[in-house]
């Protein structure tokens, strides 16, 4: 599986802690795995996110990704859930 990295995702990148930068490499390796192990909670969102999918990287920290297609995602944003929701 190849993964793409949206702009708004570069942007928040590397305002990450060192650990959450850590946490978000070893969940990446999990998802291109086992993209529905349910230490990742992947789930479907509504609202503004409508048509994306989240999964938990550690602690409050999400990442949304949307599936281009069967062999590819796009993470689209990472950020604590209450910023991405509100």
């Amino acid at each position: 599986m190849e993964i793409f990295l949206h702009k708004h995702f570069l942007k928040k990148y590397p305002d990450l802690k060192p650990g959450e930068k850590t946490r978000f490499k070893e969940r990446r390796e999990l998802f291109l795995s086992d993209p529905f192990h349910p230490i990742l909670n992947n789930h479907a969102l509504s609202g503004k996110y409508k048509g994306l999918r989240s999964i938990n990287i550690g602690g409050d920290l999400r990442a949304v990704y949307d599936a281009i297609s069967d062999n590819a995602v796009l993470f689209v944003d990472i950020d604590t859930h209450s910023k991405l929701y509100e």
